[in-house]
């Protein structure tokens, strides 16, 4: 398998503060990583890192093999190949849910409206809300908004996909809902990285479980490995306060 991603000795500093103090890592084509530690230790910004919403300090980023911490590259072009969703949906209020879809393709002349509204239509399919196309972002549930926002990451059919707490923000009946489509992503072989809180999703769903605690990366290996027998003391006390 390629790597999809490559990053070595990745610093991440704000002003005084070291929050991400050398991080190495290879994610493979259709690996699905998901980055588990304490709050505070530097999971979010390490995925903030890997489509360059946070400038790294120092160290490099490779996608696709393009350096992407060379500053001549063209980042807005690499965003478009890694879609990108957050823990507070972030979608535009004053857009239906299948124009919040169809904004980037049509904006970026990469589809036609028509295009996009079938691509729309079809992603709500995937997602399960083919009957909400038009109703605004405050008339959906936090899980049916989360699931909109999966359809508008997914709406430029990027080859990465990453995922900053996607189900934090959620009621907990709620969080069932958005990981089911994340399932089937990880099913169809997409590249996924995703920091979570749901244990269960990262014991089921990932290739390799990431430990990121006090920002370097603690320990990393199978669900299994990981869960069952974990070789470091941090890790062990985390997951002996969340399990």
């Amino acid at each position: 398998m390629n790597a999809k991603i490559t990053v070595k000795n990745l610093v991440k500093n704000f002003k005084h503060l070291e929050v991400l103090k050398g991080i190495d890592i290879e994610i493979k084509e259709g690996e699905v990583v998901c980055v588990i530690g304490p709050s505070g230790g530097g999971k979010s910004t390490f995925l903030r890192c890997l489509n360059r919403l946070e400038e790294p300090t120092g160290g490099e980023i490779y996608i696709d093999g393009t350096k992407i911490t060379d500053k001549k590259v063209d980042i807005n072009k690499v965003r478009r190949n890694i879609g990108m969703v957050f823990q507070n949906f972030n979608l535009f209020a004053h857009l239906t849910v299948k124009k919040n879809i169809m904004l980037a393709p049509t904006d970026l002349k990469i589809m036609s409206n028509d295009e996009a509204e079938k691509k729309a239509m079809e992603l709500l399919k995937r997602v399960g809300l083919e009957d909400k196309a038009d109703a605004y972002p405050h008339q959906l549930s936090g899980g049916q908004q989360q699931r909109v926002a999966i359809a508008r990451a997914l709406a430029m059919n990027p080859d990465i996909m990453l995922f900053d707490e996607p189900t934090s923000a959620l009621d907990p009946e709620m969080v069932g809902e958005v990981l089911v489509v994340m399932r089937e992503l990880a099913n169809a072989g997409m590249t996924m990285v995703v920091v979570t809180h749901e244990m269960g999703f990262a014991r089921d769903v990932a290739d390799r479980v990431v430990f990121i605690a006090d920002g370097v990366i603690a320990e990393e290996g199978t669900p299994e490995e990981i869960f069952n027998n974990p070789k470091n003391q941090r890790t062990k006390d985390f997951l002996s306060c969340v399990l």
